[in-house]
């Protein structure tokens, strides 16, 4: 396993040891899941040179039909 290193200032530091505190979380470890959570949350590659590449036929929105009547709660 790795190990990474940070330096942050001493409020910033308590601030974030309460935090994990309240987690129920080791300092290290809730780092981790942070960690974790950021880099999990990413868009594959190459996602986003997909858009404009579309190659079939022209898409078209579906009609919508007309609404149902309801009575109204009064």
């Amino acid at each position: 396993m790795s190990q990474l290193h940070c330096y942050v200032n001493d409020e910033l530091a308590k601030r974030f040891q309460k935090k994990a505190e309240q987690a129920h979380l080791s300092v290290s470890k809730y780092l981790a899941a942070l960690v974790e959570r950021e880099v999990r949350n990413q868009w594959p590659e190459g996602y986003f040179e997909l858009f404009g590449s579309w190659k079939g036929g022209p898409l078209e929105r579906s009609t919508v039909g007309d609404y149902e009547a309801r009575e109204t709660f009064e």
